[in-house]
């Protein structure tokens, strides 16, 4: 359910490059924070690997069509991605029961905790920010970044909205 909006909240360009700026900004820094993590288990993958590893165990049984929407990557690129990590032994790919053509994906237990040492960190910064911001902040920073990733976030049951 979403509140009406504050007919008080005029956005001006200067304030909505303020907010896109610190977007930029608090991105390059999550970021960074995988690329060390990534650096530091030497495996030899990205973001994008690292990024799909951290979707699978949040939505188990995604596949590459899911996979490509979360990320706006291509289905081909999803898919590499998916090749990737099942040949480093991080993923698991199975044929769904209806449909033998799909093919969903879940962590094994080395895909567990290669994506657990990365998201910690990640988890480590969040926790301070939303310390800092406080209850209304972390509710207002939720409303607002839910409404950026429109149609990606999860429904009441779920499932993608």
């Amino acid at each position: 359910m979403s509140a009406a909006p504050d007919p008080r909240l005029i956005l001006r360009e200067d304030e909505l490059d303020a907010g896109l700026e610190l977007l930029f900004l608090a991105e390059a820094a999550l970021w960074s924070a995988v690329d060390a993590g990534l650096a530091a288990e030497d495996a030899g993958l990205g973001r994008s690997h690292w990024r799909a590893l951290f979707l699978l165990r949040r939505r188990p049984g995604v596949g590459v069509q899911e996979l490509a929407g979360l990320t706006s990557l291509s289905k081909q690129a999803a898919s590499r991605i998916l090749v990737d990590l099942a040949a480093k032994g991080l993923i698991e790919k199975t044929a769904a029961d209806v449909d033998g053509r799909r093919r969903s994906a879940a962590l094994t237990g080395k895909g567990q905790a290669f994506e657990a040492a990365i998201t910690e960190r990640l988890r480590s910064q969040i926790g301070r920010a939303y310390r800092a911001a406080g209850l209304e902040g972390v509710a207002g920073s939720r409303r607002i970044l839910a409404a950026l990733a429109g149609g990606r976030t999860r429904s009441a049951s779920g499932g993608l909205k």
